[in-house]
């Protein structure tokens, strides 16, 4: 596989022929399978939690935290097992973490209290975070570059489809029969998952080899503006949709409503995915992510105007296109940019980035509602979301005079990924 080797990689940390080439769509075919079914597994639980915690008469300001709990647990997951992936076979510990995920869920058929709920929440995203990383990781080191965004894009369209079957599936089931239920769906699901696994080709053995620290890796690389920018977007987006369902409710919508609309976000998803993943591939992923970028800006701003059914549908559809641009470009750009033994730690500080923002942004959304409304909170997120357009937009403009200037450390093996880093690309 032709990769991009820049200053601060060792030489190969694991073996090259334990992803042989080509195999990225052999891949990509099982993990679409079983990204499907954990994806609907946590696709219904956003609106299954959030409900259950209302009904325990749950503060708006906890409910809110549970997107923080989650971010906190995509951040550490994504790093942690990201990482650990480089270094050991992927499949078995994608096993371990569909395990770990029903787990996790199953905690919930009990009916807990709100403190279990919410200590849980952590342990939930971990698992998912990591099953996530992993298999992107998987896809994106065992693919060639003119192939790598499609490949992606198998994965990434899977989840959606699965978001978008398990909010559906959640609101139905949680009207007709109720939290315990719904839970234990929830948890069988990933045990499904489990199963599609098997299908993966064998991996050769992992040599221990030396390892490279986070931040370095992020500078070295040359994507900290990415990171940072993806990370601002996401503080946006986690703000604006932490108290949705609750912003819903209070507009009169039913229950039994919120998951369709919801749906629409991750359904458009699906066919979005594919098309930027094929576009990826041939008019340059910085195009496809900076289209990303600006449309999450407009988002929020869906939500200040919408005040029936059909606005939240629009802002949903609207938010499904942004990501899609935005996921797809982002991590085929970082497959082409780092070395193929680095896929794993590098795709996991990229979703980590996100939970990072997401970290902050429902903590934000839960203190500033009740003093400036909704609306208001909703123009606030939709500021820093453009605030990071701005600083993609910033940092594309000065790597672009760096590699005018011949500056920027980059060995590029491939031609085509080289002329897709000029300036007149970017």
């Amino acid at each position: 596989m032709d990769s991009i080797h820049r200053r601060g990689y060792p030489s190969a940390t694991v073996d090259e022929i334990s992803q042989p080439q080509p195999g990225g769509r052999r891949r990509a075919i099982p993990l679409a399978g079983s990204s499907l079914f954990v994806a609907t597994a946590i696709g219904g639980l956003g609106l299954i939690v959030q409900l259950y915690l209302k009904s325990l008469d749950t503060p708006l300001f906890l409910i809110s935290l549970v997107a923080t709990l989650n971010s906190i647990g995509m951040l550490l997951g994504s790093w942690l097992w990201g990482t650990i992936s480089d270094y050991i076979k992927r499949r078995r510990l994608l096993a371990f973490l569909a395990l770990g995920l029903a787990g996790s869920v199953g905690m919930l058929i009990a009916l807990p209290s709100k403190n279990i709920v919410l200590a849980t929440a952590v342990l939930r995203f971990l698992f998912f975070a990591g099953f996530g990383t992993v298999a992107i990781a998987v896809v994106s080191a065992s693919s060639l570059a003119q192939r790598r965004g499609k490949n992606l894009s198998y994965i990434s369209s899977a989840k959606a489809l699965g978001f978008a079957a398990g909010s559906v599936i959640a609101g139905i089931v949680l009207d007709r029969f109720g939290f315990r239920w719904a839970y234990s769906l929830a948890a069988l699901l990933p045990i499904v998952a489990f199963a599609f696994l098997w299908l993966l080709p064998c991996e050769n053995p992992v040599r221990p080899k030396e390892k490279i620290g986070a931040w370095k890796a992020i500078f070295s690389s040359g994507l900290f503006d990415l990171y940072l920018a993806t990370a601002l977007r996401q503080m946006a987006i986690f703000g604006t949709f932490a108290l949705l369902y609750i912003y819903m409710a209070s507009l009169g919508i039913p229950i039994s409503l919120m998951g369709a609309i919801s749906a629409c976000n991750t359904a458009t998803q699906v066919l979005a995915l594919l098309a930027f993943g094929w576009l990826a591939d041939r008019v340059g992923r910085r195009r496809i992510f900076m289209l990303g970028f600006f449309v999450s800006a407009a988002v929020p701003l869906f939500f200040v105007f919408a005040t029936n059914i059909y606005g939240m549908i629009a802002g949903y559809i609207t938010l499904g296109f942004s990501f899609s641009a935005l996921y797809v470009g982002a991590t085929a750009h970082i497959g082409d940019r780092v070395p193929h033994h680095r896929q794993g730690q590098m795709l996991g500080l990229y979703e980590s980035s996100r939970g990072l923002g997401g970290l902050f942004g429902p903590v934000i959304a839960g203190l500033i509602t009740p003093v400036i409304g909704f609306k208001g909170m909703f123009l606030v997120m939709a500021g820093i979301a453009a605030l990071g357009f701005m600083v993609m937009m910033l940092g594309g403009t000065v790597l672009g005079q760096r590699i005018s200037a011949g500056s920027t450390p980059v060995a590029v093996e491939d031609k085509s990924i080289a002329a897709e880093n000029t300036p007149s690309n970017r």
